[in-house]
């Protein structure tokens, strides 16, 4: 055990004093912060875990908020990062649909490696990351990239994918054939803005073209799964069985043949694992933590 091994035996039933404060760093012109929550006692230096919100959330929402309270309690210091979506020191809200999309995917996944640039400059210790639904996507995408700065990553209800489901579900959702705007996108430069048109939850919010290629385009590692058929990093997925958002996320799991990868449902949770769900998540997360 590498990581918090003086704390976790010790503070698993009490709450621990804590160091909590924002974090911003400077990235591509724009501000991103980060909420950073210290176990008395403990430094970086000791090791962190860094947690990765999912789509158009925000770091103090209900899930990420909870699992650092009581992470924390168990002496396990941690890093919830706010991705940016393009915007200036964004707030901890959800993403304004009033705003037209210029983020990607790719944006997230540049944003956790710049997190880690700052954990290396502050002597940070053994790194964990963990993140939920898209943001355990985009976590297992930058540790698939990087492996050398990760020691070990744990995948909340992390997305899976399917380019037939993902265009047909544009059809469902908007009425409209999503493979022509994503010809029409080709046909622009990345900034340009597809004025009116849908993408992710925000309806006719507006897009730029590079944003709707990479949300919509053809990416096969956006299903977490296939990824994870790739990664030498121990990787810990925890599942729902009660999540109809990625419901196929067990099966796909079932495919995936590593013996590095270890997947365990949390029986009767959603894909928000809330109250008591929480609990079991911050437990095996612990114990895996533990055995590394």
């Amino acid at each position: 055990m590498r990581l918090f091994a003086t704390t976790l035996l010790t503070t698993a039933l009490i709450s621990a004093p804590v160091l909590a404060e924002t974090v911003e760093i400077e990235h591509n012109g724009l501000t991103l912060n980060a909420q950073l929550e210290l176990a008395d006692g403990s430094s970086l230096a000791d090791g962190v875990l860094v947690l990765t919100h999912g789509t158009l959330a925000h770091s103090g929402m209900e899930l990420i908020v909870a699992l650092q309270e009581m992470l924390v309690d168990y002496g396990v210091n941690t890093l919830a990062v706010n991705l940016s979506y393009g915007i200036d020191n964004r707030a901890q809200q959800m993403y304004d649909c009033a705003v037209p999309a210029r983020h990607t995917m790719q944006d997230a996944v540049a944003e956790i490696s710049a997190w880690q640039d700052w954990l290396d400059s502050q002597g940070a210790g053994p790194r964990y990351l963990m993140g939920h639904s898209r943001g355990g996507n985009q976590t297992a995408q930058y540790t698939l990239s990087d492996p050398d700065r990760v020691d070990a990553q744990i995948l909340l209800a992390p997305a899976t994918w399917d380019l037939d489901d993902t265009l047909s579900g544009y059809q469902k959702r908007y009425g409209k054939d999503v493979g022509e705007l994503l010809n029409q996108a080709k046909s622009m430069s990345a900034e340009a803005l597809l004025e009116g048109e849908s993408i992710l939850y925000c309806e006719g919010s507006g897009a730029s073209a590079a944003s709707l290629l990479s949300y919509y385009g053809d990416y096969p590692n956006y299903d977490t799964p296939t990824v994870l058929q790739q990664t030498q990093t121990p990787t810990l997925v925890i599942a729902g069985t009660l999540d109809d958002v990625v419901a196929d996320l067990p099966e796909k799991m079932a495919e995936v043949n590593r013996d590095n990868v270890e997947l365990v449902e949390v029986e009767d949770a959603d894909h928000f694992f809330r109250d008591l769900f929480t609990d079991e998540v911050v437990d095996y997360a612990v114990e895996f933590i533990e055995a590394q």
